[in-house]
């Protein structure tokens, strides 16, 4: 309980720095009256629309409305679509969730197979092959390997949507797209993990007492190696939920991403707010389940 405790302190110290520097960040880029209102718009209807969002007031004083707000639960209006930011960042959400589970799914069975079939046949065919697609995975950026899976698996073969979310065939693109760079560093992960673990003098004993090499791999060696794949897979969840936004954008997925791309073009403060803050308050989540999962899988870790 302690150790929640003091969790739960440092997250919420984590959340307020990033809520502080979205705002500031936000608010060092313009006036976003000047995107609301027609060019021909009169400087008395400039000043009112500034005094109906709230912006004439000092930057103290709007960050601690946000804040107090957001404490209760009221992330605020957004400028563009005059609604509530809760309710547009919770109906873009699910599909944002989705799309990351989904390619959290497709990066972690890749990775643990590819990972420990490196392993196993070490200095092989087969390591060479899982090497090769790691740095490929690795090297390649994902904008361009989302445009490239969209002109020969949607344009040229048009066996998948180019885009949007209207049929459940569409998410298969910027799944794999977005989950490539997860699996690449994932399998790395598992291969160098499992290569430690099977030269352990616990594993060669396993197998001088006679055990089954199945049993000596996924019991012995694989559980050991698991807790570091387990850390990075944590931290790989939450960065698929915040690095959404740019294949949200190739694929026009609607989610938080987008909805984030659409908010910093049109510096609307509040939704841009909204966004950040969820993927961050997510990406926290996710870490201390990861903290909490340590102990289920190796009970020698212990946080007293």
């Amino acid at each position: 309980m302690n150790y929640l405790l003091r969790r739960l302190v440092r997250a919420v110290l984590v959340l307020l720095g990033v809520s502080f520097a979205t705002f500031m960040v936000a608010h060092s880029t313009g006036d976003p009256v000047t995107l609301l209102v027609p060019g021909n718009a009169t400087a008395e209807a400039r000043a009112q629309l500034t005094t109906h969002l709230g912006l004439d007031q000092p930057l103290a004083t709007q960050y601690g409305l946000f804040l107090w707000r957001a404490l209760h639960g009221d992330l605020g209006q957004s400028f563009l679509y005059s609604q509530s930011v809760v309710s547009l960042v919770a109906n873009r959400l699910a599909n944002t969730l989705l799309l990351a589970g989904t390619s959290f799914l497709i990066a972690i069975v890749l990775s643990l197979v590819l990972g420990v079939l490196a392993a196993l046949y070490r200095n092989s065919w087969i390591d060479l092959l899982v090497t090769g697609f790691t740095m490929i995975g690795l090297a390649v950026p994902a904008f361009w390997l989302g445009l490239m899976l969209i002109l020969i698996f949607a344009v040229q073969l048009h066996l998948l949507p180019v885009s949007g979310s209207e049929s459940s065939l569409s998410i298969i693109l910027p799944a794999i797209t977005l989950s490539m760079q997860s699996t690449a560093r994932l399998c790395r992960l598992v291969r160098s993990g499992m290569i430690e673990v099977l030269n352990a003098d616990y594993v060669r004993t396993a197998r001088a007492k006679g055990l089954l090499e199945g049993r000596v791999i996924w019991i012995h060696a694989f559980r050991n190696a698991l807790l570091p794949v387990v850390t990075m897979a944590g931290l790989e969840l939450g960065d698929l939920i915040s690095s959404a936004v740019v294949i949200e954008a190739i694929f026009a997925w609607p989610g938080i991403g987008r909805l984030a791309i659409t908010a910093v073009s049109s510096r609307d403060f509040p939704l841009l707010q909204g966004t950040v803050l969820v993927a961050a308050f997510c990406f926290v989540m996710i870490n201390l389940f990861v903290d909490w999962l340590y102990t289920r899988i190796d009970p020698r870790v212990s946080f007293k």
